[in-house]
């Protein structure tokens, strides 16, 4: 063997551990070895052959990876699949939760609407970003660091029971108005926010004026931010469910909840503030009863309407799971 051989051996072993590199040199030598002698036969001149020989083995460093197994890709196909499905995860979660916050707290602040949104994007870029650098690292060292004999690493075994159930036609569509649901709700408490430290009108030295009773923070505009939380949770259970009688109940007892306070509120005068009354030029003339009568009857019929369909709604889904078992219990029959 000539320095060739011997500097080749040598840059692959180095990045070996210490306990490996001895046993790694002499069959990485036995094969250099080999691969020369036959090229020999061939006629090519010992020179030539060992050349060629270790041109054929390639990088040394990447000889020396496949030898002790070890990736050279950032995350390799073991873990790609995991690590994936929580980068998906984290940012569907941790991502909408911390801009959000952020917005909520810009808004509580007194900034304006312009700075709260460049500031939510700002931090909603930095999240995503410490997101991917924090999980890929993470991922990066399992894969670089080599389980126990006869032991998986965070990679779980796949089986059937892992594949996803097929989609259900009412559930599919029930999803956009889920979405519907959730932005609609998500704007009114934003508003509701917002109003309290946005400009909604403005008196002659323009400052902000809120439009709801400031008072109310004490204890009415918190409760109508509690009822849109549990709204929200109402519409991710009737998405996942569907209509039944205890959604439908609890669609009237939330309805109720809502419109009775709010009605109340804002019939006994202290719904909006005078200066946000003062700045709409409020009342109307003679026009006005009958804007409040009229604000009054759509309220309630929106709210009406709403537990009337609901419990529609569950009155049909009520029948129509018997039918579907009548149906699958005749298919067995005839089966």
């Amino acid at each position: 063997m000539t320095s060739l051989t011997d500097r080749y051996v040598w840059a692959a072993a180095r990045t070996l551990p210490e306990t490996q590199r001895a046993e790694f040199d002499r069959e990485l030598r036995e094969r250099i070895g080999d691969a020369t002698d036959a090229l020999v036969e061939t006629g090519s001149s010992p020179a030539d052959a060992e050349r060629a020989a270790l041109t054929e083995l390639g990088d040394p460093a990447a000889l020396a990876a496949h030898y002790i197994d070890r990736p050279l890709q950032l995350i390799g196909p073991k873990y790609y699949l995991v690590w994936w499905r929580l980068l998906k995860l984290l940012s569907s979660i941790v991502l909408p939760i911390g801009a959000a916050g952020v917005l909520l707290g810009q808004l509580l602040s007194g900034a304006d609407i312009g700075e709260a949104i460049g500031a939510t994007v700002a931090t909603a870029i930095s999240i995503a970003v410490h997101l991917g650098f924090w999980t890929t690292l993470v991922f990066a060292v399992l894969e670089r660091t080599p389980a126990e004999a006869g032991r998986r690493g965070v990679d779980a075994a796949w089986t059937l029971d892992m594949l996803p159930a097929l989609p259900e036609p009412a559930k599919t569509s029930r999803l956009g108005e889920l979405i519907g649901s959730l932005v609609f709700l998500g704007i009114f408490a934003g508003a509701i926010v917002w109003q309290q430290f946005g400009v909604v009108f403005h008196d002659g030295v323009r400052e902000p004026i809120p439009l709801l009773e400031p008072a109310l923070w004490s204890f009415w505009l918190p409760y109508f931010l509690v009822l849109i939380a549990l709204e929200i949770l109402f519409a991710i259970a009737l998405y996942s469910w569907g209509w039944n009688w205890w959604l439908a109940g609890a669609n009237l007892v939330l309805n109720v909840a809502f419109t009775v306070p709010a009605l109340w509120l804002f019939l006994t005068g202290q719904l909006i503030t005078d200066e946000a009354l003062e700045a709409m030029q409020w009342p109307w003339g003679n026009s006005g009863p009958v804007i409040v009568a009229i604000i009054v009857v759509v309220v309630i019929g929106v709210a009406t309407w709403d537990v009337i369909d609901g419990g529609i709604k569950a009155y049909r889904a009520g029948r129509a799971v018997p039918s579907a078992a009548a149906g699958t219990a005749t298919s067995g029959a005839k089966a």
